[in-house]
């Protein structure tokens, strides 16, 4: 059985299940699984389809980001297909990432975060006025991009972001700084992140729609 979702014919395989609701997952293979009771018929799963179609989508094209994530390595704003080679260490190539396994590739990820966090922001540390002496730490969110402890004086930054290009974590480190002026996201706190990052609006809507 296939469904057209979104401009694109999708498989749909059936498992019937001893259970009152239909259920909806997306694999990893493209396919859309639906749970359901045998009493269900196909007619009544495509009209349920029809009407969820925007969210389905949105499940399908999530599960195939994360399919392709696997694959790719994103580091500052670029894209690297993964190559496994007899390598002792990495290299960057045009569109490829040389390595010898992903356990060495991860490391490199992590010694990269640690040195490029460090420098941006001892950068825009002695460029915004009164920022005080703090503690930066790095680690993998998933819901925000940075953390600032205001009474604590600790910097969190999310390891993703060596992802995105410089412009992006830039953004990231002067609104976590900008905090020490205002703990809240009041008028006053934007006026503080536009003076030293006058393009934010563009900055949050990028993270928003994350990588391509």
């Amino acid at each position: 059985m296939q469904v057209e979702i979104d401009g694109n014919l999708v498989e749909i395989v059936i498992v019937y299940k001893n259970n009152k609701n239909i259920y909806f997952r997306a694999k990893a293979d493209g396919k859309l699984y639906v749970y359901c009771s045998k009493w269900v018929s196909k007619t009544e799963i495509s009209k349920l389809i029809k009407k969820n179609e925007d969210s389905l989508s949105r499940m399908l094209k999530k599960v195939k980001k994360e399919v392709n994530t696997e694959k790719y390595f994103y580091y500052l704003g670029k894209r690297y297909i993964i190559v496994i080679s007899d390598i002792d260490d990495i290299l960057l190539e045009d569109e490829y990432v040389f390595v010898k396994d992903r356990e060495t590739l991860d490391k490199f990820y992590k010694k990269e975060c640690k040195r490029i966090f460090e420098k941006r922001c001892k950068e825009f540390k002695s460029l915004i006025t009164d920022v005080p002496d703090y503690t930066l730490r790095i680690r993998k969110m998933t819901t925000r991009w940075g953390v600032n402890n205001v009474s604590k004086r600790i910097i969190t930054l999310n390891s993703e972001l060596l992802k995105y290009d410089f412009d992006l974590l830039d953004y990231v480190i002067v609104h976590e700084m900008c905090h020490f002026y205002e703990a809240n996201h009041s008028k006053r706190f934007w006026a503080y992140v536009e003076e030293y990052y006058p393009k934010y609006k563009l900055a949050r809507k990028r993270l928003r729609d994350g990588l391509e």
